[in-house]
């Protein structure tokens, strides 16, 4: 993944290439990373749709072939999302209202309608070619996901179960045992730090702007 604008939290881009292997690549990479940002199953699995069906409509878009196609994906301060496909081919997408049974194609731009809150297309920045862009509403947060996992695979960022709720790590440090062995010690936003056995399990969730491990 490329390009990650660092003024924004919650803001990637990436190139893919012209080459039907890049629609599922583009799925998978949003998917991950809308995981990652807590976005509401719902709208995290029309972003992901709507994406799908602008990637396959620029791969369609006639351009060189070695000119690659920009994604866009960020979220919105509502926990909305909104995706942006960027080509070459400054031609807009037209709408195409395909008779059941006499055309498997057609319906992207229909179903990118009826999943978006807003849609549209403009000229790209740098003046050639076009983007076509779109907003999905926010939902209801996706939980974190919770995992059981050895103390010893703990990273700072990361939410561990301690003194009966939900805490934050702040820094990890190893210490040895009187008795012989590892002892880790978790520091958390809240509370004592947590002293435990490298191979203890603990409950993890992922921080905002963290991979689950």
């Amino acid at each position: 993944m490329a390009d990650k604008h660092d003024d924004e939290t919650y803001d990637v881009s990436f190139h893919i290439p012209r080459t039907r292997r890049s629609v599922p690549r583009a799925r998978g990479m949003v998917r991950a990373v809308l995981t990652a940002w807590g976005v509401s199953t719902g709208t995290a699995a029309d972003a992901e749709l709507i994406l799908s069906e602008l990637v396959t409509n620029a791969l369609k878009a006639r351009a060189p072939r070695d000119r690659r196609i920009a994604v866009r994906v960020a979220r919105q301060d509502d926990g909305g999302v909104r995706v942006e496909v960027s080509d070459t081919n400054a031609a807009e997408p037209q709408r195409r209202h395909p008779a059941p049974g006499e055309d498997e194609g057609g319906y992207g731009l229909l179903l990118v309608d009826a999943l978006a809150h807003r849609w549209g297309t403009e000229r790209r920045a740098c003046g050639i070619g076009k983007t076509v862009w779109a907003q999905v509403r926010g939902g209801a947060p996706a939980e974190p996901a919770e995992v059981s996992v050895a103390a010893l695979t703990v990273r700072p960022g990361q939410r561990v179960h301690a003194h009966g709720a939900w805490r934050t790590v702040r820094a990890v440090r190893s210490e040895p045992f009187l008795t012989g062995g590892l002892a880790l010690v978790l520091s958390l936003d809240e509370g004592p730090a947590l002293r435990v056995s490298a191979a203890e399990t603990l409950q993890v969730r992922s921080g905002p702007g963290t991979w689950a491990p």
